[in-house]
């Protein structure tokens, strides 16, 4: 790949990780799409080597290239898994330290648990015994390889669950139709979200529509399936766009809405402006963090910020939004509903639900007091002036 700076491109070379193989030195292409860093110490390692083991190197730096089984390779990420359990430390009365803890205690995990590494050969198939067929999967995700390359065991599993979501489909009951979610692009199955743009009511006459950071597409189709028939969805992601323009062709609103490379608005003003941004404003760690996690809040300031120059004299902006920040204290209502003032904005109505997903039923989850009470909103907002 090649970066761009002060109008020269320099070329970056791929990253690159060595181990020896009975005594040969070995060097092949490092994969991560979620942006771990490649392992400068790697070890083969077989069905001899135990979980404890296997751990044990992990918290040294110490990746672990697995030769033998592939099955039991992910019975020894699942024992390892086991292994680690939880932290053992008391919980914090402080939902805010909670959730901080929570969050390094899932990095620390993450990182120990890629540290089992498997290969894949350069036609993307995997050479070891009893390994599934990957090689459509690999593909979608990360394009046609034409070099072998190693991978995170967990990260690679990662691929195939999304390869599954892609080809079966997350069912819309308000579409009454399928959205297939790519690798990296946020799936909609939290459908309470869904639900709220399906029953909003759409300001008289409206006929034009943005989509910002649409994702899969699924919000632009909810509107092309509500009758408005010229909208603009928009997102940076490369994924994100090939992801969206296939859903919206499948569903047969190609010539009704038009995917755009833009970040946030595109050129114009729209009678209803609708995004549902990441819903928790702290600092993504790594590349599938950003669907979740927005970087001191930058796409909702930008998003409201932005509004009010693009919406029609009696159009309307659909902010889709958990108050979760609020209740984990990283975020006060106070400002939100100042930055809505500040933006020239006013609320004209919010719709509320609860969420339906079991985290928040789930009384051993260290957050439960937060999930349960959490309310998914769509704010109604408006010009002030």
């Amino acid at each position: 790949m090649s970066e761009r700076t002060n109008d020269r491109t320099t070329t970056v070379e791929p990253t690159r990780i060595t181990w020896s193989d009975h005594g040969t030195v070995r060097s092949e292409l490092w994969r991560s799409e979620s942006g771990w860093p490649a392992p400068t110490t790697v070890v083969t390692g077989n069905e001899s080597l135990t979980a404890t083991a296997a751990l044990r190197l992990a918290a040294l730096g110490t990746a672990v290239l697995w030769t033998g089984d592939f099955h039991a390779a992910k019975q020894l990420l699942v024992a390892m898994g086991k292994r680690l359990g939880t932290t053992g430390r008391p919980r914090n009365d402080d939902i805010t330290a909670a959730f901080l803890r929570s969050r390094d205690d899932a990095l620390r995990r993450s990182t120990l648990l890629g540290m089992l590494l498997v290969p894949i050969d350069a036609d993307g198939t995997i050479p070891l015994r009893r390994s599934p067929d990957v090689s459509r999967a690999t593909a979608n995700a990360w394009g046609t390889t034409t070099e072998a390359s190693v991978v995170s065991l967990r990260e690679l599993l990662g691929v195939l669950g999304a390869e599954g979501w892609r080809t079966r489909g997350v069912l819309v009951p308000a579409l009454d139709a399928m959205i297939h979610p790519h690798y990296g692009v946020f799936s909609p199955v939290r459908g309470e979200y869904l639900d709220l743009v399906a029953a909003a009511p759409i300001p008289p006459n409206a006929s034009v529509a943005f989509d910002i950071g649409t994702g899969t597409g699924v919000l632009s189709a909810l509107l092309a399936h509500r009758g408005i028939r010229s909208i603009s969805a928009t997102d940076q992601d490369d994924r994100a766009i090939a992801c969206a323009t296939e859903n919206l062709a499948r569903l047969g609103f190609a010539d009704v809405v038009t995917v755009e490379n833009i970040d946030l608005f595109p050129d114009g003003r729209a009678d209803v402006i609708v995004c549902n941004p990441p819903w928790i404003p702290a600092t993504p760690k790594v590349a599938t963090d950003y669907a979740v996690y927005d970087h001191d809040g930058q796409m909702l300031a930008g998003f409201l910020s932005g509004l009010a120059e693009h919406l029609t004299p009696s159009g309307e902006g659909w902010l889709v939004i958990s108050d979760i920040a609020e209740r984990l204290g990283l975020r006060s209502r106070g400002s939100l509903l100042d930055a809505i003032e500040d933006a020239g904005l006013v609320v004209l109505a919010r719709m509320d639900t609860r969420p339906t997903h079991a985290r928040a039923s789930d009384p051993t989850d260290p957050l439960h007091s937060a999930r349960a009470a959490e309310v998914t909103s769509l704010w109604r907002l408006g010009c002030s002036t």
